[in-house]
């Protein structure tokens, strides 16, 4: 049955097919684009889904990121209904300016697009000696578990300062953190085992400096270590599980889409556009980015007051019509998607957005230089969907050559 403008919604988390958003999504896209969404905890906000609106809330500081404004995920989830605390000092993206400035200055200086072309040879280095670790592995190996997991890992430890070798003391927690049947003590404790790990690696790097991002802000004297340990952990998050479920994502959509495939393995200058429209395309996320209002404001026709929480679904306002040409329900590596928000916008944009697009890049045109007979070793519908995770991807995905 149809919803009235007033009634507010779940929000719609049923995806119809593997590469998809919700199919509700499109069509309160297009019929109405700011729906008030019922949370699990009582509130009623906002659910955004159309890209102009997306694109203006996250420019404009009347939209809050602050931590405790905001209300739990509007979808089930293990964290309860208590009242959200402050961010803690570090964890820049729960904060809005001055104090997110404060943090995210330091933070940039080692994602400035110098910094990330310097980075291009050891990115080139460490994609071809994943793809040797894959070819080694012989057919049917899983390309998450050689090649998509470890190339971003191993690229945010470096940049970061964390031995590689110790990268199973993070996975564990980061995979559990953000899995959807984790109890809330689970969660938590995942979190507290990250920020121990990297606590104690702190006086580690202070004793044997390096050319690392936690070297760089113990020597800049500018954050105390609780707050290098906090923004460090969001950083090591964000490095390495972003980046590795797109790539390995990214690689499913390109097999089952043969027709895009072959265009990019004839043609290799495709593939910077390419990135763009995998991201664009392919819904990463189970929510969406949340705002608070922090006064009374008009969007789309809609009354939003002070206080109210919205929640941006970024994979149906990147695939609006409105916004990018042609069907953008269809994978086409030739469409113009620059300019999606899969990164964001405005002053919270991702950090590491430069260094994430290289990487891609890189691998995707490795990958497909080295096999050019990639294909599944298994039907898509056996390939494992990470459904029971918040930031979606493919557990395993088998492939041959």
């Amino acid at each position: 049955m149809p919803h009235t403008l007033s009634d507010p919604i779940r929000l719609p988390t049923q995806r119809p097919a593997t590469f998809d958003p919700p199919a509700e999504l499109g069509h309160l896209r297009r019929d109405t684009p700011v729906t008030p969404l019922a949370f699990p905890d009582g509130h009623t906000g906002w659910l955004v889904t159309n890209y102009a609106t997306s694109r203006q809330i996250l420019g404009d500081p009347r939209f809050s990121a602050r931590q405790e404004l905001h209300h739990h995920a509007p979808y089930d989830h293990p964290f309860g209904q208590e009242p959200i605390a402050p961010a803690e000092p570090g964890f820049f993206i729960g904060m809005d300016p001055p104090h997110h400035t404060r943090y995210r200055k330091p933070l940039m200086r080692q994602f400035t697009g110098h910094k990330v072309k310097q980075m291009i040879p050891r990115i080139e280095k460490v994609v071809e000696d994943s793809l040797d670790a894959l070819e080694a592995a012989g057919r049917g190996a899983d390309l998450v578990e050689e090649f998509a997991t470890p190339v971003p890992t191993l690229m945010i430890c470096e940049l970061l300062g964390v031995p590689y070798a110790e990268r199973d003391l993070f996975r564990h927690d980061a995979a559990t953190f953000f899995r959807l049947d984790s109890t809330q003590e689970e969660a938590h404790t995942a979190y507290a085992n990250m920020l121990a790990y990297l606590a104690a690696l702190i006086p580690r790097t202070r004793a044997e400096p390096g050319e690392g991002l936690l070297s760089t802000l113990i020597e800049s004297n500018e954050l105390s270590d609780e707050e290098i340990t906090v923004a460090s952990v969001v950083v090591l998050i964000a490095g390495h599980e972003t980046t590795a479920n797109m790539l390995g994502l990214g690689a499913f959509a390109l097999l089952s889409n043969p027709e895009q495939l072959a265009a990019l393995r004839e043609d290799p200058s495709l593939t910077e556009n390419a990135v763009e429209e995998m991201l664009r395309y392919l819904p990463l996320f189970r929510s969406g980015l949340m705002r608070t209002a922090l006064e009374d404001v008009e969007l789309e026709g809609r009354r939003i007051k002070a206080g109210d929480c919205l929640v941006l679904q970024l994979s149906a306002a990147n695939r609006d019509p409105l916004r990018f040409d042609g069907d953008p329900e269809r994978l086409d590596l030739r469409r113009k998607s620059t300019g999606h928000l899969t990164f964001g916008h405005g002053v919270h944009q991702c950090l590491g957005h430069q260094l994430a697009r290289i990487e891609l890049q890189i691998a995707y045109a490795a990958l497909l230089r080295r096999f050019p007979g990639l294909r599944l070793a298994v039907p898509p519908e056996d390939v494992p969907l990470r459904n029971d995770m918040a930031i979606y991807g493919v557990h395993h995905l088998p492939v041959t050559w």
